[in-house]
């Protein structure tokens, strides 16, 4: 009997034991450089601090605004403390959180254990006069986990939006732009079906995309984020009755836009997560605009009008020496993809929750990284292969010139106009064109004896003759313009 001659799995070297920093997924992985930005705003760890900042917030504003009788008015350096512990936190912070969660095997308790410990500390740095180890109960003071969650969360996404995701989009869609004022008097063949239609020029059909992008992104710009605190099922139950002096819904209210971000009155014990909703489908449309841009250019490509610029040592095809396969527009066909069906899922799922509360939210939220990931990754890519392409004018122009039989339709439209006029022997245009060009090739001469045979006044007659394919693209070079307004 033979050897077998593959090695049987359980001799293998266990990959997650040999290294606990091989990453499970491509993000963290192959791709981890492209993305690498959202990792302060939408990793685990970002959370974390998030919740800390919501906490230590909360902390400064009850102080502040003297909340609840018998609190102590906090200094600027003592504030100062608080915030730095924000601003500070890091490996050594995440690593020790992590093992306060070990026992309480809860996140948000870990966070206030946490920052509880930072109040006992408080004396060593800022002497024993301090009053912070006095207010430690007021660390989380009538919050549930979802109070300091949502806000956590909103404040994610904001930045991660604001600060990463958004200006990458923008840079492309200008980047489409340029290319699209750059080619805007390039005629093109326009393919309706994949079949030879009315010319335009490659600069108006980029303008479409950069236009349709930007809708996009100015409604992504205009989106709300949006955050609660209001208790365990979004009565203020706890507050009024630790503290029925104060006016909780103001508290509630100025704190949560204190930190930036528009109040949500009434909620459950969660906040709603609309908002989210409507954010993730604005971008999964934004993705699904950009992956239109990323077939029509893989198909630009494959017909020739753009000719990918090699890059120096790069292999296309492990087989085939010539190819230079368009990788970049195809790795965001597929990040697009995985982008919009985690948004979709996001977005569908994150508007329910059973009746005053159900944990779904909160497993779920964990893979907006994902979502955000796969997209700008996808975005880097479109930039890449953007900026390797160079157009083939002459095929561009030879292709025109094969395809005479596209001006059969400003032909009969001018043969309607003169018919309209009163010019006789203008009968049945578009029958007369159809019986001449469909399922035809002609050539300049045949459409100009055509055009010369018909009996149209002088001037238009001449107009058509002038004609050629290359010439009629109609106001498509003016049109561009547009994407300045």
């Amino acid at each position: 009997m033979s050897s077998p001659d593959v090695t049987a799995p359980s001799a293998r070297v266990r990959l997650a034991d040999a290294s606990p920093a091989i990453a499970l997924g491509p993000l963290d992985g192959r791709y981890r450089a492209a993305v690498a930005p959202l990792v302060d705003h939408l990793s685990e760890a970002a959370l974390n601090r998030e919740r800390v900042h919501v906490e230590v917030e909360w902390l400064i504003h009850l102080t502040r605004h003297g909340v609840v009788p018998g609190a102590p008015t906090l200094s600027a350096a003592e504030e100062q403390y608080l915030r730095d512990v924000v601003t500070t936190f890091g490996a050594a912070e995440v690593a020790e959180l992590a093992e306060i969660e070990r026992v309480t095997v809860h996140d948000v308790k870990a966070v206030e254990y946490f920052l509880k410990k930072r109040l006992a500390d408080a004396p060593a740095a800022l002497g024993d006069d301090t009053v912070l180890p006095s207010v430690s109960e007021l660390v989380h003071f009538a919050c549930t986990s979802e109070d300091v969650n949502n806000l956590s969360y909103a404040l994610m996404v904001r930045g991660a939006v604001r600060d990463v995701w958004l200006p990458a989009a923008t840079a492309l869609t200008d980047e489409v732009a340029a290319l699209a004022h750059e080619h805007k008097d390039q005629p093109l063949l326009a393919l309706t079906h994949g079949q030879p239609a009315t010319p335009t020029t490659l600069g108006k059909e980029l303008a479409v995309l950069a236009h349709r992008l930007r809708r996009q992104l100015r409604r992504i710009a205009s989106d709300e984020f949006l955050g609660k605190i209001n208790g365990a099922t979004g009565t203020f139950g706890a507050h009024v009755v630790a503290v029925p002096g104060a006016n909780w819904p103001i508290v509630s209210r100025t704190f949560v836009e204190h930190l930036g971000l528009t109040w949500n009155p009434l909620t459950t014990q969660i906040e709603s997560h609309d908002w989210q909703a409507e954010l993730y489908a604005d971008v999964a449309r934004f993705n699904r605009v950009l992956h239109n841009l990323a077939t029509d250019v893989w198909t630009y490509i494959s017909r020739g009008v753009f000719i990918q610029i090699p890059v120096a040592g790069a292999t296309g095809s492990s087989t085939m020496p010539h190819k230079v396969n368009p990788i970049r527009f195809e790795n965001a066909e597929a990040n697009l993809e995985l982008s919009s069906a985690l948004l979709d899922t996001l977005a569908s799922t994150l508007v329910t929750s059973r009746l005053q509360r159900d944990l779904t939210d909160s497993t779920t939220q964990r893979n907006i990284g994902p979502a955000f990931g796969h997209s700008l990754l996808a975005i880097d890519n479109v930039r890449r292969g953007l900026r390797a392409l160079d157009v083939d004018a002459a095929l561009l122009a030879r292709e025109l010139d094969e395809n005479w039989e596209v001006l059969g339709e400003p032909v009969q439209s001018a043969m309607r106009a003169a018919s309209v006029a009163g010019v006789t022997g203008m009968e049945n245009p578009y029958e007369r064109l159809k019986e001449l060009t469909r399922g035809r090739r002609l050539t300049a001469d045949d459409m100009r004896e055509f055009i010369g045979g018909l009996g149209l006044p002088e001037d238009v007659a001449a107009r058509l003759q002038a004609l050629s394919p290359a010439s009629y693209t109609g106001l498509a070079s003016e049109l561009v313009a547009y994407l300045d307004h």
